[in-house]
């Protein structure tokens, strides 16, 4: 039997990206989000990678997504002192990254669910579930139900369709640092196309020029105990702006654009979350997408990209198997080799975040020799930000 309807839990960015790849799959499918008002303007920024954008234009949404972002077509690697280590340019013939804010993706997102006539039901917070041998239904804890042929797990890193799944299955965990960032009232050289990382002696930052000049800038304090974002925020912005500005200290330019960030521009997240590998993605008529499933560490910079290929292959395999456990299964297979691969390499370039300085040291100089022998563009990315979903093939169940 065919599946023709679906149960989308949450309504952040993975949420309407399966609900928009499901209506292209011919499946109608509703989005349900716990919190009563939509996430505009909420959220900070977020880079959607060139795999990213080729899976958004599956659903018709790359030039959409492209237009609201900032192009970032070069990497540029430095040693905390000013001094460029590695310089990257873009893999011919992909297109360049996109930075733009969280909240910006999402509107672009809900906007093409609503125009394409797909329901977004807020204040729906999932509190139950009842499965019989042909339909799965859900209960909210308003006392509401809906029903369909599957039920889709989009709610994120603290997901509930995953406990549901696995009552036993692992929980987000700190990856030893703090994610803070902001704005700088401070104009400094360079392109806008360009996002320049560098290892401090005592932390890690990157910054970027907005298309006015002024630099966007984040970084990540070694902390070992874990922070909630509203633990970190109970903080007042002038004392972590004052840490900052000691952990930075002869950092370059990150000490300037600290000292020029006003507390108004702080952005405070607390420890940056990672989601250890999930051994059940999928259980009878319910199964995970997006952040639910893998959420790699921020070191990636694939977070967004990951969901949106796995929202496009999940309908991918519901569109073309129609026994469900097979075609879960075949999705599975499909992702799970290549967001473990992904996760895996960020674990491995976060601990160098807090390597401390003299480890820092040592791994400079070691990139500096690596970048004129082994290291290019095709090498570290072309098999992430290269790979394709080839939509128009016929997907097979898992033999």
């Amino acid at each position: 039997m065919s599946i023709k309807t679906a149960l989308v839990i949450g309504g952040g960015i993975a949420g309407p990206t399966t609900a928009l790849a499901l209506r292209k799959a011919g499946i109608e499918a509703t989005v349900f989000e716990k919190h009563s008002s939509s996430a505009e303007g909420l959220g900070g920024v977020l880079m959607v990678a060139p795999n990213g954008l080729h899976a958004l234009s599956i659903i018709d949404l790359e030039d959409a997504v492209s237009d609201v972002g900032q192009p970032i077509a070069r990497m540029i690697i430095g040693d905390g002192r000013g001094h460029d280590i590695m310089k990257f340019g873009g893999i011919p013939g992909l297109p360049a990254s996109r930075m733009l804010w969280r909240s910006d993706l999402y509107r672009v997102l809900r906007d093409a669910a609503l125009a394409q006539g797909i329901r977004i039901e807020h204040g729906k917070d999932l509190v139950a579930i009842n499965e019989t041998s042909t339909t799965i239904t859900a209960t909210f804890s308003d006392g509401s139900a809906a029903s369909a042929d599957v039920l889709i797990g989009a709610d994120g890193i603290h997901s509930i369709v995953r406990r549901l799944i696995d009552p036993n299955a692992p929980q987000p965990q700190s990856d030893g640092l703090l994610g803070l960032g902001g704005e700088a009232d401070l104009q400094v050289p360079g392109e806008t196309d360009a996002i320049h990382f560098a290892h401090g002696a005592r932390a890690f930052f990157g910054y970027w020029l907005q298309p006015n000049g002024r630099a966007l800038w984040f970084s990540n304090l070694p902390h070992k105990s874990f922070m909630s974002t509203a633990d970190a925020r109970a903080i007042p912005p002038e004392q972590w702006l004052a840490r900052l500005r000691d952990a930075h200290a002869g950092d370059t330019p990150a000490e300037d654009l600290v000292r020029h960030t006003r507390p108004e521009r702080l952005f405070v997240l607390g420890s940056t979350d990672m989601l250890p590998e999930v051994p059940c993605w999928y259980r009878g008529r319910m199964v995970l997408v997006g952040d639910s499933a893998h959420a790699p560490n921020h070191s990636s910079g694939q977070g967004a990209s990951l969901a949106v290929e796995s929202a496009v292959e999940l309908a991918h395999c519901l569109r073309d198997i129609d026994d469900i456990s097979a075609a879960f299964g075949a999705y599975e297979q499909r992702r799970r080799p290549r967001v473990t691969k992904i996760a895996q390499e960020a674990v491995r370039r976060n601990r160098h975040k807090a390597a401390g300085p003299v480890a820092t040291a040592v791994m400079n100089l070691i990139m500096r020799l690596a970048v004129k022998t082994i290291l290019t563009p095709e090498k570290m990315f072309g098999w992430i930000h290269g790979y394709r979903i080839n939509w128009d093939e016929h997907e097979q169940a898992v033999a």
